[in-house]
């Protein structure tokens, strides 16, 4: 199991890479993490929804993703309560002592998900969530050492040098464990270290001396290194070979509940965009395209938008030529009626939408989960992506969809003028064919095709050759047999 002294330190990136090592040694591997708490999610084969990091880990084993791998996935609505998914399915919306009233239901699956992992497949790597020398949430933990201890598994500590302050949080994580769950732990490995190892070399010594436990690795900070997030945005300059001016300007708004922010990865790393996430309460920059995100609190989100004047840029946006592009709760969002009647994402009531398309969406406890695939309309390109929303749209927009689906399901809406688009799909950009066309609509004439899964594999085989020289792997992975 691989814990994390803080979050994003690298827990999730090293348990792919671990995943794509095994893999290469012909283990039958599979990722798990018991408990995920992101707004950035998948659809498994199975038809259930995991933690998008652990779909991103099952393509580095090689594996289909189920909603095994990650068998309870909170996703916040507000700062006090989230939606509860169980192996798949949102079973609810709690505040935090409900939540902890229910740990005991989540652990059973938690541990059931476990058991089938450990029939299938010869060998798991488990990540953690945030620390676990959150001592506050020790009690009925199954996100961290409350799991290790269930099922007696070795754990391996990764610290963020990048941060600052690495030997300290080490030492400090150490200090708040208990003695079973520091006998528990067999190493530590460094993350993100920048400059000359051997000026790092007194204090690995001094930590192995203090700790008594050995550093397993220390992985270098990898420039150029992308892979889809877990949860938050990153903001990294991604270099272009295109000037600025000739590149085509996206922005985005960082919703509060902004979701599935992964949908944009091709973009931000395609070398004829220059995508800006923008805040949602201040006037954003000028732009060729504005995409509107999913959200998990779509009425919420949009009024963020119209108290950041977001109409109204948006009305001269369109005026002066520009493009609009919603996607799941972006779609509700361009239409004129968004109706919550039960409270599923917040207090019941409605709200107008901002009516550029005529659509009107009613918010269901149901939620929709699919794998899809289709053709973008018009031209014809071919798309892949899924389906993860609550709301149950319909509207005469509908009658000039975005795309068709292969079982003759139309999707989304194209307005008349063709300046705005909208889709429930998630994972649009990633088919290389709809990328082109999708870029083509929005204004480059001769849009570059970019490969991005060919990207990803790239990355996971960059990520498993670094791992492999930096780290110790036979006492890393001292249980593979």
């Amino acid at each position: 199991m691989v814990q994390g002294t803080t979050s994003d330190a690298g827990k999730s990136t090293l348990v792919a890479g671990l995943c794509r090592i095994l893999r290469r040694q012909g283990v039958r591997v599979a990722p798990f993490k018991p408990q995920n708490m992101a707004l950035n999610s998948a659809v498994g084969a199975d038809g259930g929804e995991l933690g998008r990091a652990q779909a991103l880990q099952a393509q580095a084993a090689g594996i289909l993703p189920t909603s095994d791998l990650n068998p309870v996935l909170l996703k916040p609505s507000t700062d006090q309560r989230c939606q509860v998914i169980i192996h798949g399915r949102a079973v609810g919306e709690m505040g935090a002592w409900q939540y902890h009233e229910f740990k005991r239901r989540a652990r059973e699956a938690v541990l059931a998900s476990y058991r089938r992992l450990g029939e299938a497949y010869d060998f798991i790597v488990v990540e953690g969530a945030g620390s676990p020398a959150e001592i506050n949430l020790r009690e009925g933990d199954i996100a961290n050492m409350g799991f290790a201890e269930a099922v007696d598994c070795p754990v391996v500590l990764i610290a963020d040098i990048d941060r600052g302050g690495v030997f300290a949080h080490i030492v400090g994580t150490l200090a708040l464990l208990s003695e079973s769950e520091r006998n528990r732990v067999r190493g530590f490995v460094i993350n993100r270290f920048r400059g000359d190892s051997s000026l790092l070399e007194p204090g690995l010594n001094w930590l192995e001396q203090h700790t008594g436990k050995p550093v397993l690795g220390v992985l270098p900070y990898l420039h150029g290194f992308h892979l889809d997030a877990e949860d938050g945005i990153s903001r990294e300059i991604v270099d272009s070979a295109a000037p600025a001016s000739d590149r085509l300007r996206v922005v985005l708004p960082v919703l509060p509940r902004i979701s599935n922010h992964t949908d944009f990865e091709p973009l931000a790393h395609h070398p004829q965009v220059e995508l800006h996430y923008a805040d949602c309460g201040t006037p954003p920059p000028p732009a060729d395209l504005v995409i509107l995100p999913g959200s998990k609190a779509v009425r919420a989100d949009l009024e963020c938008l119209r108290a950041g004047g977001w109409p109204e840029y948006l009305e001269r946006h369109l005026r002066y030529g520009g493009k609009v592009l919603g996607i799941c709760g972006g779609l509700q969002m361009l239409g004129r009626v968004i109706a919550d009647p039960q409270g599923v994402e917040g207090n019941a009531g409605e709200s107008a939408g901002l009516g550029w398309l005529d659509l009107e969406t009613v918010l269901l406890p149901g939620k929709r989960l699919c794998n899809v695939a289709g053709r973008l309309q018009p031209g014809g390109a071919r798309v892949r992506g899924y389906e993860i929303h609550m709301g149950r749209t319909h509207g005469q927009a509908l009658g000039r969809p975005a795309v068709l689906l292969d079982d003759g399901t139309p999707d989304g809406a194209i307005s008349a003028d063709g300046k705005i688009m909208a889709t429930y799909l998630h994972g649009v950009f990633d088919e290389m064919a709809a990328c082109t066309a999708l870029l083509r609509w929005a204004g480059v004439s001769q849009p570059l095709a970019i490969d991005t899964n060919a990207r990803r594999e790239q990355m996971l085989d960059r990520l498993a050759d670094t791992i492999t020289s930096q780290c110790d792997l036979a006492r890393l992975l001292a249980d593979v047999r």
